[in-house]
């Protein structure tokens, strides 16, 4: 008997608690994608790729233009001039994909460069969106951004637009969102 009630009063305890608790959600790409920093960080970003993809790509062109001369030429040379120019073709190859895992490998120059300009900004924005919450009182806050577990939300909790204003970032208008954008208590 002792134990029913204890759970009865467990279970009345976690309801009340369950009431109090309030929810909201941001959409983390659209807070980016209003954040004028991001925008141009990203296009410096992709600019540096295609330059460092175009260096990648004239390297590996000379090599394919080193190891057709070769294939043209090797009934005319030496055993040894054959294997110097075949010593040359694979080391300049070895080089070209270092050169590409130093630039696009996972702790690569790419990796290193995106985590320079876009980490601040993220942090930023988590910031934001921390002191939205503390400021607010909401005990969950949500990112739907490419979230498959969030099947549906009410735009009434949906501060994406609050932290935008926040950050001093004017808000972009975007379809189904929430102008005022007050997140609610969960009932």
């Amino acid at each position: 008997m002792k134990k029913i009630v204890l759970l009865i009063v467990l279970a009345a305890g976690s309801c009340f608690m369950y009431g109090q608790q309030r929810f909201a959600y941001v959409d983390s790409d659209y807070i980016l994608n209003s954040i004028p920093d991001y925008e141009s960080a990203l296009t410096e970003i992709d600019n540096l790729s295609v330059k460092w993809q175009k260096e990648i790509e004239e390297r590996f062109a000379e090599i394919d233009a080193l190891y057709r001369k070769f294939q043209s030429d090797a009934p005319l040379l030496s055993d040894d001039m054959r294997k110097k120019r075949e010593t040359e073709i694979v080391n300049k190859e070895k080089e070209a994909k270092d050169l590409q895992k130093k630039r696009f490998g996972t702790e690569g120059d790419l990796f290193k460069k995106r985590q320079e300009m876009i980490r601040p900004i993220q942090d930023r924005v988590y910031t934001a969106i921390e002191k939205r919450a503390a400021d607010k009182g909401y005990t969950f806050v949500f990112d739907r951004a490419d979230n498959a577990n969030i099947l549906y939300a009410d735009n009434k909790i949906d501060i994406s637009n609050d932290v935008l204003s926040d950050m001093g970032v004017a808000a972009k208008n975007r379809v189904g969102a929430n102008p005022s954008s007050k997140a609610l208590d969960k009932k």
